[in-house]
């Protein structure tokens, strides 16, 4: 449960719920339906992969679960992508996020905040790079600390009551397609917030008795990343109010400060930069799995496999990425990011999840460790869940959705390329 915990609380809930409320009419009460049905949505998917990743817990994960169900193609379609915007765009994300609550510390023009966002991934890198052991050391003591921070700010919001009186009812008088658009819209920013789910499917098939321990702990978890996610937003509101949440871009920040006063503004400010920081290098220690399954098969550079010979860690896959995010950084903002990375994400995740059904009809006698209950229904409501969100960001955002599809279907000639490599360097070593 610890380990979904940890994997998921990044930036998200300190820094979307204003843009969430906002694309949800101003009205509370849709806002947090919507933080409810992006935990569900995220419970149903992480069950689903649970079956695969029982099945299957080699390196690589979601790629190595197309790779089996539906082919190299739509593998390295995935890997790719994961490459380009998914992994190295999600730290990217929390990079450029890092920089809205270092400015709590020190003034930050739009260069300094790139720099700053550049140096953090470089720390996380320069760490993940010297060892694995003080990476997962990181990760444990700054996951206790920001479930710790989170708790302990949203207790003393709530039992504030220091919201003045809102104009803006709790529920829209009626519910219309605008509306329900909007809270689409907002999705996005929920689903960055529950983001890292599908990271701890990785471990399904080493836990002890997975049918019975691993739904307990992944409902357990997501469960709780609910109760914390809206005891957040509720602890918001009580601060500031309906109308000052949708105004704030730092509401953790600007909450805490209201009721405290500004040396805890500047308190709860570390801990967020601490749970991103956190985040970062959550994806940077299992990210690398992808890379080195990719190269493993032959559709990736080999040299991003290589341990390093003193270190013991994937050095180059960890600098290579850590390069390629800096330029992301460098180059987008916060939303922007945010929407790639989400909407490229999870049109890969439909696909996982239709794994389960491809793999029970082609290997029905294979051994399952754990198998998804609810099935069919849950990985199909999962997948029309995800298939709806895509739609509803191609409608609403079709500049930043094309740009995402395009980075996909890029990878068909890099993909073809590939191949044709790897079948001339076989040819070459037969005639030998």
């Amino acid at each position: 449960m610890l380990i979904v915990i940890g994997t998921v609380i990044g930036s998200g809930v300190f820094l979307v719920p204003g843009g969430v409320l906002r694309q949800a009419g101003g009205n509370a009460g849709p806002a947090l339906l919507v933080w409810v049905i992006g935990g569900v949505l995220s419970l149903l998917g992480a069950l689903a992969y649970g079956e695969l990743g029982a099945m299957n817990p080699a390196a690589g994960g979601l790629y190595v679960y197309l790779r089996v169900a539906l082919g190299p193609l739509t593998a390295f379609l995935y890997g790719w992508t994961f490459f380009l915007v998914i992994a190295t765009g999600s730290a990217a994300t929390l990079a450029v996020a890092s920089t809205s609550y270092l400015q709590q510390f020190i003034a930050l023009g739009p260069i300094g905040q790139k720099m700053a966002a550049v140096g953090l991934l470089a720390v996380v890198a320069a760490i993940n790079v010297r060892s694995t052991r003080r990476s997962a050391d990181v990760q444990n003591w700054s996951t206790g600390i920001k479930v710790g921070a989170l708790l302990v700010m949203s207790s003393v919001l709530v039992a504030s009551h220091g919201a003045p009186p809102s104009s803006v009812p709790f529920w829209p008088e009626s519910v219309t397609t605008s509306l329900l658009s909007g809270m689409g819209l907002g999705m996005i920013g929920v689903l960055w917030a529950y983001e890292g789910w599908q990271y701890v499917t990785f471990s399904a098939g080493e836990a002890m008795n997975p049918q019975r321990t691993f739904p307990r702990a992944i409902v357990l978890g997501t469960a709780s990343l609910i109760g914390i996610y809206l005891f957040a937003n509720v602890g918001y509101l009580a601060a500031l109010g309906t109308e000052g949440v949708a105004r704030s871009d730092r509401v953790a920040a600007e909450a805490v400060g209201a009721i405290v006063g500004p040396g805890a503004a500047k308190l709860i400010a570390a801990a967020i930069l601490v749970s991103i920081f956190s985040a970062m290098n959550g994806i940077t220690i299992s990210a690398p799995r992808v890379y080195y399954a990719m190269a493993r098969d032959g559709l990736f550079f080999s040299k991003l496999a290589d341990v390093h010979p003193r270190y013991g860690t994937p050095a180059i896959s960890i600098i290579a990425g850590t390069i390629w995010a800096m330029v992301l950084a460098a180059s987008g903002t916060f939303e922007q990011l945010l929407t790639y990375v989400v909407f490229v994400g999870w049109i890969f995740y439909a696909l996982g999840a239709a794994c389960v059904f491809v793999l029970r009809r082609t290997q029905p006698d294979a051994a399952r460790p754990f198998r998804v209950p609810g099935y069919p229904w849950t990985p199909l409501l999962f997948i029309v869940a995800a298939v709806a969100l895509v739609l509803n960001t191609i409608a609403t955002q079709p500049g930043r959705a094309a740009i995402g599809i395009s980075v996909v279907l890029l990878g068909l000639p890099v993909y073809l390329g590939w191949r044709r490599g790897a079948s001339h360097e076989s040819t070459k070593a037969r005639n030998l």
